[in-house]
């Protein structure tokens, strides 16, 4: 249902080019360790792409209600985002090795347990699970990258090859959700659980060993809160049209996240290892950065989620047809991980975000036309296409998050940026389910649906306006102060 999230860390850090000689040997065993590593990050895209082509024949066979059935994408984001700054702490403590291994196996395990169980609730615990594990493989695979390439050309080029194969993964599980659910949904939850094992006897002998840090803590009682505090509210949003927005239940739930927040921030303030700085969040590019992949990320899942439901369910798209007819998405990601850097270097962060944001905007309400017998050719690949250039800002977003942040904080920053994708998208998802669940037709015929479904396409279509129009604030201000310093060069001296 979404680029990886792991794909972040891999273009977040853009290292210096170091003055040192680069003394990185490639031997055979330190490319079997990269290689090992861009399986575990292609795994991810792969699994939640082929996930999201999926969801219409497992809530059909599990008779999952579309409320329920968001809770197997939300599931595995909150899992992931909740606890990927602690995952990243954990490596350092314990070992990266160790921490990747074990991840590893429960991603391995938790993939076999989603294809032999048919209750709702297991499902989504296994998403959930999923989520938890590839909170601690994604930063821990990205820091023995780092500590395992010097500095520099080697370090550049094995983080490009991490990229690449991660964007891959995405566009290649559109490709195989289509035809593992041919064959049935839960080859979906069976195909990873080969690969995973593979690569975990791989990273078993490639993977060298190391120290756990001499020193530092947890903050435990943090990732609980922060955790606890977005489960609950996704719920309470998802559940609000069933019980009321009005009713004692949801108001009660909404003081009981804000209770939470609260403690969360307490504890952040007072522990002496806390999971986040809260001081960072006075950097205006991280604030301007997690905001603009709120609404990337958020529009797309829930224009996405409405999208496949609505051509599968109520249209009878084969799982095949609709992956193909999503692919140009994934095909435009793997493009932005060989040009969004030469683009950056070019124009900057700024123009960069404006501009594929403001596309993405121009895409969903293209997508709005939509009808009862949609043509790919007019309707559909235009709004596909612009939704995938979107994407191609992606890199830039992620590039401006860690500008202006000291070198050590950077980690901090992007771990803050991952987790606002994760957690802001799995909100926005679970607000355009509310809204598309609030007035479910009794008779479910095409038009009947399209009106149902057209509101939360609208909601997903504003967010992506608003969060273009953010964009815009801050680059055009830019922009014509760099004209007018063009005109009049004497204006920089003046500053």
């Amino acid at each position: 249902m979404h680029v990886p999230s792991s794909l972040v860390t891999s273009t977040e850090i853009r290292p210096a080019v170091s003055t040192a000689a680069d003394t990185t040997q490639w031997t055979a065993r330190l490319w079997g360790m990269l290689i090992t590593l861009c399986i575990v990050l292609f795994l991810d895209g792969l699994d939640v792409s082929m996930i999201g082509v999926a969801l219409p024949s497992i809530g059909t066979e599990l008779d999952i209600q579309t409320s329920t059935l968001q809770w197997l994408v939300s599931g595995y984001v909150l899992g992931y985002g909740g606890l990927l700054l602690l995952g990243g702490r954990t490596a350092d403590l314990l070992g990266r090795r160790k921490v990747f291994l074990i991840a590893l196996a429960v991603f391995a395990l938790a993939s076999l347990a989603g294809a032999l169980v048919s209750s709702p609730a297991l499902l989504i615990l296994t998403r959930f699970v999923k989520g938890l594990a590839a909170a601690f493989t994604a930063p821990t695979g990205l820091s023995i990258i780092t500590t395992n390439f010097q500095e520099g050309p080697a370090r550049n080029k094995a983080l490009s090859i991490y990229t690449v194969f991660g964007a891959g993964g995405y566009s290649m599980g559109l490709l195989f959700g289509g035809l593992m659910t041919g064959l049935g949904w839960r080859w979906t939850f069976l195909l990873p659980v080969p690969v995973a094992l593979a690569a975990l006897a791989a990273a078993w002998f490639l993977v060298p060993k190391d120290k756990p840090a001499d020193e530092g803590g947890h903050d435990l009682l943090g990732a609980l809160l922060s955790t606890a505090t977005m489960l609950l509210l996704v719920y309470t949003v998802v559940s609000a049209p069933q019980a009321g927005w009005a009713s004692a239940r949801t108001i009660g739930s909404f003081v009981a996240v804000a209770a939470l927040a609260a403690a969360f921030v307490y504890v952040e303030n007072k522990v002496r290892y806390p999971l986040v700085r809260l001081g960072i969040l006075r950097k205006g590019t991280l604030v301007r950065a997690s905001l603009a992949i709120i609404a990337v990320a958020g529009s797309y899942f829930s224009w996405q989620f409405i999208t496949t439901l609505y051509l599968q369910d109520t249209l009878g798209w084969s799982p095949l047809k609709l992956s193909m007819a999503l692919l140009p998405v994934g095909l435009l990601v793997v493009a932005s991980a060989f040009v969004s850097d030469k683009l950056v270097d070019r124009f900057g962060t700024g123009p960069i975000i404006a501009i594929t944001m403001v596309v993405m905007a121009v895409g969903y309400l293209l997508y709005l036309r939509i009808d009862t017998a949609p043509s790919y050719l007019t309707v559909l690949l235009p709004a596909v296409l612009l939704v995938g250039i979107g994407w191609v800002g992606f890199p830039a977003i992620n590039i401006q998050a860690t500008s202006g942040i000291d070198d050590d904080e950077q980690g901090l920053a992007a771990g803050v940026l991952q987790t606002a994708m994760q957690v802001g998208a799995a909100i926005v998802l679970a607000v355009t389910t509310a809204i598309v669940t609030s007035n479910v037709p009794d008779h479910p015929t095409p038009q009947a649906m399209l009106d149902t479904y057209r509101p939360g396409l609208e909601f997903a279509a504003g967010v992506s306006i608003v969060g273009a129009l953010v964009a815009l604030t801050v680059f055009l201000p830019k922009l014509r102060t760099r004209r007018a310093e063009a005109r009049n060069p004497e204006v920089e001296l003046v500053g």
